[in-house]
C-alpha cells in the first residue's frame, strides 16, 4: 500500500510540471513570433537555437504525457481488476478511508 502511495505523488508533480512547461513553451514561441520583424544576424541565430531547443522540447513533453497516460491508466486498470477480484476488501478500505478523512475534517 505504501508503494501506490509513494508513486501517486511524483504523477501529480509530474503532470504539474507538463502544465508549466506548456505554459513556458507557449511564451517562448511569442517571444519568438514578436522579435520576427527584428535583424541582426546574432538575433537570428539566436531565434533559431530557441526555435530548435522548442521542437527538442516539445516532443520531450509529448513524450512525457504519453508515458504519463500510459502509467494513470496501467493503474486505473490495475485498481479496477484488483476491486472485481476483492469486492469487499475494497469497500473495507474505502470506509476506512472515509472515517479517516471524516475524523480529519472533523477536527477542525
Amino acid at each position: 500500500m505504501k508503494t501506490a502511495t509513494r508513486n501517486a505523488v511524483p504523477e501529480v508533480t509530474k503532470e504539474k510540471l507538463i502544465s508549466d512547461f506548456k505554459v513556458v513553451v507557449a511564451d517562448a514561441e511569442a517571444l519568438l513570433k514578436a522579435s520576427a520583424g527584428q535583424g541582426g544576424e546574432a538575433l537570428a541565430a539566436v531565434r533559431t537555437r530557441v526555435e530548435e531547443s522548442l521542437a527538442a522540447a516539445k516532443e520531450k513533453m509529448i513524450d512525457a504525457e504519453e508515458e504519463l497516460l500510459a502509467k494513470t491508466k496501467a493503474a486505473a486498470k490495475a485498481t479496477d481488476e484488483y476491486v472485481h477480484e476483492h469486492p469487499w476488501n475494497a469497500v473495507g478500505i474505502a470506509a476506512g478511508v472515509g472515517l479517516l478523512i471524516g475524523l480529519l475534517i472533523s477536527r477542525r
